[in-house]
């Protein structure tokens, strides 16, 4: 099903937009501030749509001092009340994000609507299994991916009901399983862009395995507008592992896409240092929205052979290798220059100056 496209800020999400990254500030809201450096540090790893938490008033002057310093769009998140959404709008917001376990009296909805509706400002149902609504708790006696989509369903019907269409749709648990069939269940009863997460998945390590295995099932199915990697961590870390995440799937915009072989007793040179090396020199800025296949690969089996579909590569030899081009050997370099050489073709290739 193609999802309708919706606008945030200068950001697309839905149809045939490419798949947006998310994370959201993990500063206190009266420390504008490392609020702003940590914004901007988010925007310049890539970040694309970043949500704010609006706890209280105070942190109101957050929208507005970010509006100024950033220009990727920001998401007020907003729980308990209803006014915070209201003034967040008024502060220049891009979207709302609403959660329905918390926010549920339909004359506060309504008007929450109405501002948005006024403003082009979209709203997101972030339906999450732990503070589901209380008569569908009590319905289901249980957290179900079910009993989620039921509270989801009633809340965009709820929002259709005030004329209101500017609809994004989340469906989140700590639990994988449960939030892969949930999305599933919904992505086949409505039309709407959806945002894909695991809330709380855990630290960097643990919350990575948990959301590459259910948000990236998810996006091999077809099934997803817009991510966030949620990581007790640094939010810097939660954008480059989404973006890591796109690039393996290939949905990531432009990318620079480097594979190395897991090496093998056949190879006579350092592959595994050369890769480490490559992957940082590569992620540097400066490769942001380029388009090259790069293959480093440890002996003539893997390269160019096997590794023939890569714009270019390196291949090990004993002592010396080699570099290629589209399959096509192009020349033979000492071990310790292979590196340099290949960077240096690299960057020949996309009309790069150093």
């Amino acid at each position: 099903m193609n999802s309708k496209k919706v606008k945030i800020g200068n950001v697309y999400i839905g149809q045939d937009s490419p798949i947006s990254v998310q994370s959201m500030l993990k500063i206190k809201s009266d420390d504008f501030k490392k609020n702003i450096i940590q914004a901007q540090k988010l925007e310049k790893a890539g970040c694309d749509i970043l949500r704010v938490a609006v706890p209280n008033f105070e942190a109101i002057k957050n929208i507005y001092n970010l509006k100024t310093k950033i220009k990727i769009p920001i998401v007020a998140d907003i729980h308990f009340d209803y006014k915070l959404a209201l003034e967040s709008v008024s502060a220049g917001v891009d979207k709302i994000r609403i959660n329905p376990g918390n926010i549920a009296n339909q004359d506060h909805i309504k008007l929450i609507a109405k501002i948005c509706n006024e403003k082009n400002i979209p709203i997101r149902i972030g339906v999450n299994s732990g503070s589901l609504e209380r008569k569908i708790l009590s319905k289901y006696k249980k957290i179900t991916p079910e009993a989620m989509c039921e509270s989801a369903i009633y809340n965009i019907k709820l929002l259709e009901k005030f004329d209101f269409n500017n609809i994004v749709i989340s469906l989140k648990s700590s639990d994988v399983k449960k939030t892969v069939i949930a999305y599933k269940a919904i992505f086949q009863k409505i039309n709407y862009p959806l945002h894909l997460g695991i809330t709380e998945a855990g630290t960097e390590k643990l919350g990575k395995i948990k959301s590459f295995v259910g948000i990236g099932s998810l996006l091999l199915d077809g099934i997803g507008d817009t991510i966030r990697i949620t990581l007790t961590s640094d939010p810097v870390k939660e954008v480059k592992a989404g973006i890591d995440l796109l690039k393996s799937l290939n949905l990531y915009k432009k990318n620079i896409n480097l594979i190395s072989c897991p090496t093998c007793g056949r190879t006579k040179i350092d592959i595994i240092s050369l890769s480490k090396k490559a992957e940082k020199i590569f992620s540097n800025f400066k490769y942001n929205n380029k388009n090259l296949n790069i293959a480093i690969m440890g002996c003539e089996v893997n390269g160019p052979g096997e590794s023939k579909f890569a714009d270019i590569g390196i291949a090990g030899g004993n002592e010396f290798g080699i570099l290629f081009k589209k399959g096509k050997i192009v020349k033979k370099v000492e071990e310790k220059y292979l590196l340099k050489e290949l960077v240096k073709e690299v960057d020949d290739l996309l009309g790069i100056n150093l």
